[in-house]
């Protein structure tokens, strides 16, 4: 295998030299183009014993891939720095579309939780908590120039389009094209949604703040991956990522009980809470909205059908969101009549 992944070989003699290399194991991919192996050793134990590779996608050198790559070592490196935990990067050559990483073992935040009964997940969801409040507030404190996610902005066109990628995806790729009296009430739901939105207060925001993309560590600490798409925007959007878990059935029990404790993490005032659960909710309608969209584009565009089992669950989501936004409440009637099985 270590011949099909080009000049993977010279880089693991430079960054580990002396070492030899065991094996080397293709690791599942999620929905991201980007491929990973985990590169294990012979030798003293002292040294690392393994390490991850991040294979980009073959590109021109200004591609996607490769910005999302220079923008991962960019906050991989304010974060370290703030003393959050993330995977150490070994050695970087984004030009030939490597990096290699600390291995982090398998345990991701979703796997512990198989073994953690339901009634005890407040315990490991207030460390996520924790680690996700230290997050925003050294965001919160840093300067545009210290890291290239504070200054990318989550701008309204992003929100309007990712609703439209539900409208497209999650409705009529599924079912067929709304009739246009129903698709002119949707687009303008949709508009008045994107826009309360972007009225809420900004934040560091990490963007896909869930159990898959936290680890728990050799150490034992809960480490954050996967950020190179943060940015500023809507403050309460990482606590929709983490608490409206796609992957993760979560109970309004625990929703609250944490969105409490992450305020309490914050120092906030008692208006401010009250301002961060109606953010919340607002959020989750479009987040979750747009999740089971992506989740049928996964399927239809990338041939990758893993991901349809959480559409359902997307939804029931946005249905319990709906339930405490009256303001909303035409819309959630819009959704039951043209989203088969909404809200159930």
């Amino acid at each position: 295998m270590l011949e099909t992944v080009p000049h993977l070989a010279q880089l693991l003699d430079a960054t580990f030299p002396g070492r030899a290399l065991q094996e080397l194991q293709a690791l599942k991919g999620e929905a991201s183009t980007r491929r990973y192996y985990r590169a294990r050793f012979a030798g003293s134990p002292a040294a690392p014993t393994s390490c991850i590779v991040m294979r980009l996608p073959d590109e021109a050198a200004d591609g996607p891939a490769r910005a999302q790559a220079r923008a991962f070592v960019e906050v991989q490196r304010f974060l370290s720095e703030g003393g959050v935990r993330v995977p150490r990067i070994y050695t970087e050559d984004i030009e030939r579309g490597l990096l290699l990483l600390e291995d982090l073992g398998d345990v991701t935040f979703e796997a512990q939780l198989r073994d953690v009964p339901r009634g005890d997940w407040d315990v490991p969801y207030a460390t996520a908590i924790a680690l996700l409040a230290q997050l925003h507030g050294l965001g919160q404190r840093a300067a545009p120039e210290a890291c290239i996610a504070l200054r990318k902005r989550f701008d309204t066109a992003l929100l309007r389009w990712e609703l439209d990628h539900f409208r497209e995806w999650g409705l009529e790729a599924l079912h067929g094209p709304l009739a246009a009296a129903d698709r002119a009430e949707l687009d303008a739901h949709f508009d008045a949604l994107t826009a309360a939105i972007a009225a809420l207060p900004l934040g560091f925001v990490h963007r896909d703040y869930q159990s898959r993309n936290l680890m728990w560590a050799p150490d034992d600490r809960l480490c954050v991956i996967d950020f190179q798409d943060a940015f500023i925007g809507p403050a309460p959007y990482d606590l929709v990522a983490l608490l409206c878990d796609s992957y993760v059935d979560i109970d309004a029990r625990l929703q609250d009980a944490m969105l409490l404790r992450y305020a309490e993490e914050r120092d906030f005032t008692a208006a401010q809470l009250t301002a961060l659960v109606h953010g919340f909710r607002l959020i989750a309608v479009q987040r979750k909205l747009k999740d089971a969209g992506r989740f049928v584009f996964i399927d239809r565009v990338r041939g990758n059908p893993s991901f349809l089992p959480y559409y359902p669950g997307s939804l029931v989501y946005v249905a319990r969101a709906l339930q405490d936004l009256p303001e909303l409440a035409p819309l959630a009637g819009l959704l039951r009549r043209i989203t088969p099985g909404f809200p159930s």
